[in-house]
């Protein structure tokens, strides 16, 4: 069930990762940018909300793009299918039913899970057409009815319990926007902190706006936040003060404490993380620097990341991003935000915070994250070769399956408890997780997809 969520977790990237675009293009389609007026603005919001209103569709063939073997474009094929039918067999139960961003997600582990099961199937001589690979939309589709009926009948008592669940966390205030932070940075080890943000981001409360004079509902923070909802933007405003300024902070308090020796190139590698941070949002670089090696500090950051989105709630600020809190998505989205000129201050304080917290722990509880020896920095100065990554596996005769996720690279093989993590240090390794005995994450950084795939190319010659 473990390895399920993290499978989940990493494949909802793939339709995640289209996001940026579309919340761009819904931005450029506001009008009130210099050249982008009138027709050209109205083709852009156009374009965005395709995908915005689409984002159903896009979990399913998304979710189960990534959850197949090889990544078989026959299981996108089957998850769009499966959402499809879904839909239209629940609708005309009942017209009520909004099964949101869900049906996609449960479309989408159906139809990668029976592309799995069921791809290399031999039927009769005389059905043999249907075999194979062609037999799993037409498996899926029967499944979708079957996920369509039950939905007619009995999601109102899921969304219920949703209801009940966002009726709660919104009620708990700036209470409950801080557990989500919290969880949201603690979960990151896991690769689970991607299902937790489809719940708050996609599901978590209802927005009605009209839409070529037909009034339609935005489900979630994200989506509500583009589609003009004020009130939105709650459970994504304070990363903006985390990334863009407590961790660059983090890491100079990290810095400072590098023994003198080892600066210039500590220096080095801390920067180009922390500058990573600011101007895009994408935090594990950084994070997974010290995540292993300085747990503490690990958990501290979350605890100040609760912190942030609390104070941001506080402040009455609401501030979305299409991608990431980092710079880029805060100047784009700037004239969509509430009081977005105050994650400036904010963002300054909480910055002050996080490098005084960490200098200080880092000095009390002797943490080393950086020395003249250190796995971590020795990482960082070799070169990564792919016939010694295959070694560092264990070899081809012990790699099943080879996949990644932004950062890390996740690999399932026969035995992974006889792999040691300093190979994967000396390659590059930020650090190692073993969710079970078959199962081994190498977390590389970005380059870690770069690295699957060259994998993959090797393996296959």
């Amino acid at each position: 069930m473990f390895n399920l969520f993290q499978k989940i977790g990493k494949a909802l990237m793939t339709p995640i990762a289209v996001l940026p675009v579309a919340a761009l293009l819904l931005r450029l389609g506001f009008g009130d940018i210099p050249f982008i007026d009138g027709q050209i603005a109205t083709i852009m919001k156009s374009a965005g909300d395709a995908i915005f209103s689409n984002l159903d569709l896009l979990f399913g063939i998304g979710i189960a793009y990534g959850l197949a073997k090889n990544n078989d474009g026959a299981a996108a094929l089957s998850g769009a299918i499966g959402v499809l039918i879904a839909k239209a067999v629940y609708i005309s139960i009942d017209k009520d039913v909004n099964m949101g961003v869900f049906v996609g997600i449960i479309m989408g582990v159906l139809a990668g899970s029976l592309y799995n099961r069921f791809h290399t199937i031999k039927l009769p001589e005389f059905l043999g057409f249907f075999g194979g690979k062609r037999f799993v939309p037409i498996i899926t589709a029967i499944a979708a009815i079957a996920v369509g009926v039950s939905a007619g009948y009995f999601w109102h008592f899921a969304q219920a319990g949703i209801d009940a669940f966002s009726n709660a966390i919104i009620g708990l205030g700036e209470i409950g926007t801080f557990i989500y932070g919290v969880l949201n940075r603690l979960l990151i080890p896991l690769g689970l902190h991607h299902i937790l943000n489809s719940v708050f981001w996609f599901q978590l409360g209802e927005y009605t706006h009209l839409k070529d004079g037909v009034e339609v509902i935005a489900n979630g923070d994200l989506h509500r936040f583009f589609a003009g909802d004020k009130t939105a933007g709650v459970y994504m405003s304070g990363f903006y003060v985390v990334m863009m300024f407590g961790l660059p902070a983090m890491a100079y308090a990290i810095y400072l404490n590098t023994p003198k020796s080892s600066r210039k190139r500590v220096g080095a590698i801390l920067t180009g993380v922390a500058f990573t941070s600011f101007l895009t949002g994408i935090t594990e670089p950084l994070e997974f620097l010290f995540l292993f090696v300085a747990p503490l500090l690990f958990l501290v950051h979350a605890l100040l990341t609760g912190l942030a989105l609390a104070a941001a709630q506080m402040l009455n600020i609401h501030a979305g991003f299409g991608f990431s809190a980092g710079l880029i998505d805060y100047l784009i989205n700037y004239k969509l935000a509430t009081n977005p000129e105050l994650l400036i201050p904010l963002g300054l304080f909480f910055g002050l915070v996080y490098f005084l917290v960490s200098y200080y722990i880092i000095k009390l509880f002797k943490l080393k994250i950086f020395d003249n020896e250190d796995k971590n920095l020795k990482g960082h100065t070799e070169n990564s070769d792919i016939e010694a990554f295959i070694k560092a596996l264990g070899g081809e005769e012990n790699i099943i399956e080879t996949d990644a996720c932004i950062t890390r690279l996740r690999m399932k093989v026969k035995r992974s408890d006889q792999l040691k993590d300093v190979d994967f240090l000396h390659l590059g390794a930020k650090g190692v997780i073993r969710p079970d005995k078959h199962t081994i994450q190498i977390i590389l950084g970005t380059k870690a997809e770069q690295i699957s795939e060259q994998i993959k190319s090797y393996l296959m010659q």
